[in-house]
């Protein structure tokens, strides 16, 4: 009888945990499909009316998930990474950059997942430090015009492949690169420049990376070189 009732408990709180992940999946979705339009978020709206980001903060820091769980932890961290990007340009508001904000990215820490945490935390110990993959370089938008664009729908775990290729094939083959074929020259963001070990893993060089996701295939023989991040806020 013991074992069927700890049994029944384990089963409950699984359950539990799977309701409260689903109720912020959806309620991200909701908020990013209310104020996220073309890679643009509407700050002002947000910042007049506060208490939906509010109450999602709310939710995710209440959230349980696990590596072992790749999708549901990816899909997570990288919902609770956008949101509180928002979070932190809100409490700052206005503002015409997160970089006019002092420690943005290293000191102001939001309490999610049960830890109070960075953005810097999530994105380099928690994903990059847990997963080899660079795609997370085009999903984790840190609220600037040089990113590629916040999508107005949450990552889902069912789709997060889906959606992480989706992502990164439209950043490759849209503004993140410039090709000059003259010059036999391909210009990239300076993402590819900060994070190279993530472009370039297993003997792969950075255009073979592009390669991968671009339609019009970049000639091996081309020169890389990194145009300058803009920085401005993402805002509508």
């Amino acid at each position: 009888m013991k074992n069927i009732c700890l049994t029944l408990l384990i089963f409950g709180s699984l359950s539990m945990k799977a309701q409260d992940l689903n109720a912020f999946f959806t309620e991200a979705d909701t908020f990013f499909k209310a104020h996220v339009t073309n890679g643009k978020v509407a700050y002002s709206n947000i910042n007049k009316e506060q208490s939906q980001l509010n109450e999602l903060m709310g939710k995710a820091k209440l959230i349980s998930v696990s590596k072992e769980a790749a999708n549901d932890y990816q899909a997570f961290w990288i919902n609770a990474y956008n949101l509180s990007v928002i979070k932190g340009i809100i409490d700052n508001y206005p503002t015409n950059s997160p970089l006019d904000i002092a420690g943005f990215f290293d000191k102001t820490t939001y309490a999610l997942g049960g830890k109070e945490i960075t953005l810097n935390d999530i994105e380099h110990k928690l994903l990059r430090g847990q997963f080899s993959d660079a795609r997370f370089h085009f999903v984790l938008v840190c609220g600037a015009v040089g990113c590629p664009p916040l999508i107005s729908k949450a990552y889902l775990p069912k789709d997060l492949n889906e959606q992480l290729n989706t992502q990164t094939k439209l950043a490759l083959n849209g503004d993140f690169l410039r090709v000059n074929m003259k010059k036999k020259r391909v210009e990239v963001s300076q993402i590819m420049e900060w994070y190279k070990e993530d472009f370039t893993m297993k003997g792969k060089t950075e255009i073979d990376f592009i390669n991968e996701y671009r339609t019009d295939k970049i000639p091996n023989n081309f020169k890389l070189k990194y145009f300058p991040y803009d920085w401005k806020v993402n805002k509508q």
